[in-house]
């Protein structure tokens, strides 16, 4: 016997997206044992054997479980129905629109449309011990009539093999910004989060974008909607008459929040890593902030001329191979949503 172990609107629940826009979105089993052999009884663990993280029927089959979950949690409003099939920073979007949802709606979404996930293609990284992972490249029927398509990618988690599969990130990409990825014995290769063979490691990213957004260094992130674009926009809400805004970036790198990358056919590589931040806005004396109502459901305190209200914001960028100096990450997609709030 043979053992195997192997942007649009902000406030907005479950519409906040950003891909271009920011929008929000509101996760089988790999083999555990296998039975091999007719004689004698070897144990290979699944902490040091390389393994594929599942099958293309088994992938298939988490996608076609999360999609199930999501859409009777967004239908119903009700964040119980996907809690086991999301985490990481979707996990903590999704889970917090669906709680604002609930208030703002309690006979639930009367906007729901379910979500179809199609054409989809399975990239599944080989590697060992846990967490496996992988990821769904996939056709959403959210395009806009007119607009360019847009693929959809769910990167799946799971810890155990007791564990259903999760999703824990979720960006929307062209199908040009989606890589080619290299493969080994036809599986992805999956980055270290330590990695020294890439401009910024990928447990670096998140305390560098973080860095960037506040004063522009360093110069490793090109510009664009994410960046350079995004610090002008804060620059400007700082400045609005009657209203100052202040901002606070952290990284998130623990648990389900960690960065996971590929390799890609150019040298470089995908990752994808979480940042939270905090946006404090306080009003002139004798004024209050306005609150969206989807804020208004998650908030904490009294808002009296002050509100915090606390994002999870989801990236995935494209890093070049260490020697690359400036412009060595691009930021492609960025999912971002509003998760807490805090009035004083």
């Amino acid at each position: 016997m043979r053992r195997l172990t192997l942007r649009r609107a902000p406030g907005r629940p479950l519409e906040r997206w950003s891909a271009r826009p920011v929008r929000l979105l509101a996760a089988t089993a790999a083999a555990t044992a296998l039975a091999l052999t007719a004689s004698g009884c070897v144990t290979v663990h699944g902490e040091l054997a390389l393994m594929p993280p599942a099958t293309k029927a088994e992938a298939a089959q988490a996608l076609a479980d999360f999609t199930s979950a999501y859409n009777r949690a967004d239908k119903a409003y009700d964040p119980a129905l996907v809690a086991g099939r999301v985490t990481g920073p979707l996990g903590e979007i999704n889970q917090a629109g669906l709680r604002a949802g609930a208030v703002t709606s309690p006979g639930g979404n009367p906007n729901h449309q379910p979500l179809e996930l199609t054409d989809a293609r399975f990239v599944l990284p080989r590697k060992a011990g846990w967490p496996r992972w992988f990821l769904a490249d996939t056709d959403a029927n959210r395009d806009a009539a007119g607009s360019e398509d847009q693929r959809w990618i769910l990167v799946f988690v799971r810890n155990g093999p007791q564990q259903l599969w999760e999703v824990a990130h979720l960006v929307i990409l062209t199908p040009s910004e989606v890589p080619e990825f290299a493969e080994e014995d036809g599986y992805a290769v999956p980055v270290e989060a330590d990695s020294d063979a890439y401009a910024v490691a990928p447990q670096d990213l998140g305390g560098q974008y973080a860095s960037f957004l506040k004063d522009g260094r360093p110069g490793t992130f090109a510009a664009g909607p994410h960046t350079t674009a995004w610090r002008e926009q804060r620059q400007k809400a700082a400045k609005r008459p009657g209203l100052a805004t202040q901002y606070l970036d952290r990284a998130a790198n623990q648990g389900d929040f960690a960065p996971l990358g590929l390799r890609t056919k150019d040298g470089g590589a995908l990752v994808f890593f979480a940042t939270r931040y905090f946006e404090r806005q306080t009003a002139a004396p004798g004024y209050r902030p306005k609150v969206d109502p989807g804020v208004k459901a998650l908030l904490t305190g009294e808002v009296k001329n002050t509100v915090t209200k606390e994002w999870v914001s989801d990236q995935v960028v494209l890093v070049k191979p260490a020697g690359t100096d400036r412009d060595a990450v691009t930021v492609t997609g960025r999912l971002q949503g509003v998760v807490g709030a805090q009035g004083s």
